[in-house]
């Protein structure tokens, strides 16, 4: 496989995230596969952030540790990025801006902001100059890059576009018309039906494609572009989207609309999310189904508010006081952010329950070309009376006993009934009780039959070259890409299992997959090998080892299989 690695840097505000949106698409229509992330610290000003963009010629799923050019927007970058040039690796940097005099094999001289101010007028164009310069060391055709800027600045108007195309062109020319510096033969562009996207991007789609019609949430970050994707299209697609004063009344806000027969959706990260949890418990008192995203971040408090960690897996299986089902799904890929989202739903709606989708800020913000979305594969599934039906009911129970331990949903601008709904233990019709020969009946049903029945819809663990693996690596969610990349380029020792559901947890399915097998390594963006203890609790199979990281920082190929040199597999 040939790739290269690009990272932009520079501080907060100079507009890495629009380089890096711009790279990509250009990249993209080049007939490149792309994986992207972004660096950033929680400051509007200032500090060092990067972007970066690794590119190769065949599929992709994770970062590397260093670059082949970086481009350093200010002068501390310099030093920074420095130490992490791959061999033949190059900064594109000002010298006389940033007033560094010596010269260094690594240093590709560019004025920048003298292009930037020359041709757009102020040197906030720095960032378009800078596409173009990429564009011409990559020697790709001009006119990918000319499209992109038009893509991205449709909105600003004629004269904001012609300026940056003007900036662009400036920064292409001076780095094509420069002998040697050129990095990568420019490849050839194929017409495939793909996708650029991002993880959060994904999951607002799926509930999009789901019919969530209510979206409440408070901004946390990284869950906060959910509500902004949504937001985007709400009047296309009649949905309402509700910025609440806070996590409580964001989740409140999506029971009630749920209660109402709309299919509703709340994200937060995990701060916000412990301010849910009463109203996780509402839910499962009331049996109404919700969507909830926990989009984690380290924690705890505060934490790394822009940062990436795995911390709140026993959290979310546990969250909540009292016992009642839940599932918890944790995508490892775009793809499956998309698809287990519209899953959400339909169970959520089918068992009457909450459902969680725990993903991170590396999920949330990695961006990768995809192939467009089957919507043949999935199915819109809706579990609740008609309103035809509804119109002859009499005698409604709301929390009627049944075998399956689900009642039939009534919609109350549909039934002519009256519908009672309480948080305090409750009989069939739905009036308040303290018989405990029902309080026994309704737990049976809220807790042990849904269960059971949710047994049933387990989404089954990924797995890859396990028979002839020494060693097999265990993870969820977004460790996804790193396991998979080190496991295809080492040797056949290594295989993966990898799980997008943690709850109810495939206890069959893993004991199946991990039975005999010796050295299981997890690997877990946390510090206490969360992952390995719930392994341990229910199946009884305990792992050899993990491989923990909780520095704020993602799995990338490198770090992963450095980590691994250090055991014997």
């Amino acid at each position: 496989m040939n790739e290269f690695t690009i990272k932009i840097a520079g501080e907060a505000g100079q507009g890495m995230q629009t380089i890096g949106a711009a790279l990509c698409r250009i990249f993209k229509k080049a007939g490149y596969n792309i994986f992207a992330n972004q660096d950033y610290m929680s400051r509007v000003r200032g500090g060092n952030n990067f972007f970066q963009l690794r590119v190769a010629d065949s599929q992709i799923f994770s970062l590397r540790k260093k670059s082949d050019i970086v481009i350093a927007l200010d002068k501390q970058s310099v030093a920074i990025h420095k130490a992490n040039l791959n061999e033949g690796g190059i900064i594109v940097l000002d010298k006389k801006k940033f007033d560094i005099p010596e010269d260094d094999k690594t240093f590709f001289d560019v004025p920048l902001y003298e292009l930037a101010v020359s041709v757009g007028g102020s040197d906030i164009f720095i960032s378009t100059v800078s596409c173009g310069v990429i564009a011409g060391i990559n020697r790709l055709e001009f006119a990918y890059l000319e499209e992109a800027i038009k893509d991205i600045f449709a909105g600003k108007g004629d004269e904001s576009i012609k300026k940056n195309v003007s900036a662009a062109r400036a920064g292409y020319d001076f780095a094509k018309n420069k002998p040697g510096k050129e990095k990568n033969k420019p490849k050839a562009s194929s017409a495939k039906n793909t996708l650029l996207i991002d993880g959060n991007e994904a999951i607002a789609l799926g509930a999009i494609r789901a019919g969530c019609k209510f979206y409440s949430a408070y901004p946390m970050t990284p869950s906060t572009s959910i509500m902004n994707t949504i937001a985007h299209y709400a009047g296309r697609f009649n949905i309402v989207v509700e910025q609440a004063e806070d996590e409580i009344a964001a989740i409140n806000m999506a029971l009630g609309a749920s209660y109402g027969g709309s299919r509703s959706m709340t994200a937060t990260s995990g701060g916000g999310f412990a301010l849910m949890v009463e109203g996780l418990s509402l839910a499962g008192m009331t049996e109404t189904p919700v969507v909830i995203v926990d989009a984690q971040r380290p924690a705890p408090a505060t934490g790394f508010p822009t940062r990436t960690e795995q911390s709140d897996l026993d959290f979310l299986i546990h969250a909540g006081h009292g016992e009642f089902a839940r599932v918890v799904y944790t995508p490892g890929t775009i793809e499956d952010a998309f698809y287990l989202t519209i899953k959400a739903f339909n169970i959520a709606e089918e068992y009457q329950i909450p459902v969680l989708i725990m993903t991170d800020q590396h999920l949330a913000d990695s961006i990768r070309d995809i192939e467009a979305f089957d919507l043949n594969k999935v199915k819109i599934q809706r579990h609740i009376i008609s309103r035809s039906e509804s119109k002859k009911i009499t005698g409604y129970k709301r929390y009627q006993f049944t075998e399956s331990g689900v009642s039939p949903r009534a919609i109350p601008s549909w039934i002519e009934d009256v519908i009672y709904v309480d948080s305090d233990e409750h009989n069939e019709e739905g009036h308040i009780t303290e018989e405990a020969d029902i309080r026994i009946k309704m737990v049976e049903k809220r807790f042990y039959k849904k269960m059971n029945a949710l047994a049933r819809e387990i989404e089954q663990p990924a797995a890859y070259n396990l028979v002839k693996a020494k060693t097999i690596l265990l993870g969820f969610g977004s460790t996804y890409g790193a396991i998979k990349e080190v496991c295809e380029t080492s040797n056949e020792n290594i295989g993966f299992v990898h799980l997008s559901q943690v709850w109810p947890f495939p206890t069959q399915e893993i004991t199946r997959l991990l039975n005999g097998k010796k050295n299981i390594i997890t690997v877990e963006n946390n510090a206490a090998g969360q992952l390995a203890r719930l392994l341990m609790r229910e199946t009884g199979i305990k792992v050899s080892g993990s491989v923990l990281r909780f520095d704020g920082r993602p799995f990338d190929l490198d770090y992963l299989n450095a980590q691994l040199s250090k055991r014997d597999i």
